[in-house]
């Protein structure tokens, strides 16, 4: 099929009053000055350039439009004193219903910006098939605990003598292969740092990442690791995690001694049941 370019729409030539309204029409519509050539083009033909140059000169001889002429060029304008002024009450309406739009504007833009902040929220959210499974992991882990539980609840001991007495074994053990390794580790530092000025081997330890913690300190983490390994050996599951929580809780609270470590862990465990 060949293709053929389309004929353009042809306008209709306008002659007589016709042609008059339309020039008319069209220069109220602009309101802005134009040439007899200008106004036949924007026309697309509908009215010939020689006909449009009488149409504008007769509309000036009426006083519809107002005629200057620059050089050998004419340009014509609508006569402003033809237009209708807008009365100061209805102005002062206008300047009223601006205002209240513009403000309904405002609030159409914070609730827009509102809505799409809840939007936002909805799409981050879990939809009803992941919160159905959450639901259900939390179902299983509060069965599990519960299961961990029953134990205690119906008088299984706490902790036992040669449980305790197996813990203080290895605190002395390990309190002691420590004690040794600082020792080891001071006499080592000393040598290597004796030339330094004190705030360049303190800053060359925070290079190194050497932590200069308390005998005391030390040694409640030391005896943190000594429960909770003796709990993983010695006690079945259901204990451990209470081992694990007070002795982290007792780790971190220097006014505790070992023997408030164990009596806390007794009460600890008494409340549970």
């Amino acid at each position: 099929m060949s293709s053929k370019a389309k004929a353009e729409t042809k306008v209709p030539v306008l002659k007589g009053q016709e042609a008059e309204d339309k020039v008319l029409e069209y220069m109220k519509r602009m309101n802005r000055p134009y040439g007899a050539v200008d106004v036949a083009a924007n026309l697309k033909g509908a009215v010939p350039k020689a006909a449009t140059q009488k149409i504008l000169v007769a509309l000036a001889e009426k006083g519809l439009l107002v005629q200057k002429t620059y050089g050998k060029t004419t340009f014509f304008v609508i006569n402003q004193a033809n237009i209708d002024v807008v009365p100061k009450d209805a102005l002062a309406d206008l300047e009223t219903e601006q205002k209240a739009v513009d403000e309904e504007n405002k609030q159409s833009t914070a609730d827009l910006r509102t809505a799409n902040l809840e939007l936002a929220k909805l799409k981050t959210a879990p939809s009803d098939h992941e919160l159905d499974l959450q639901i259900k992991e939390i179902s299983k882990l509060v069965t599990s605990l519960s299961a961990r539980l029953q134990p205690l609840r119906l008088g299984a001991p706490l902790i036992s003598a040669d449980e305790l007495a197996l813990i203080d074994t290895e605190w002395t053990k390990w309190r002691g292969e420590w004690t040794r390794r600082k020792k080891v580790f001071t006499t080592f530092w000393q040598l290597a740092t004796d030339s330094l000025p004190p705030q360049d081997a303190a800053d060359l330890a925070e290079d190194l990442v050497i932590e200069s913690t308390q005998e005391k300190a030390l040694a409640r983490q030391l005896y943190f690791q000594i429960v909770v390994n003796s709990a993983n050996l010695q006690t079945p599951p259901s204990h451990r995690d209470y081992f694990v929580t007070i002795t982290t809780n007792w780790e971190r609270d220097p006014g505790y001694s070992k023997s408030d470590f164990l009596s806390s862990v007794s009460v600890y465990l008494g409340v549970c049941l």
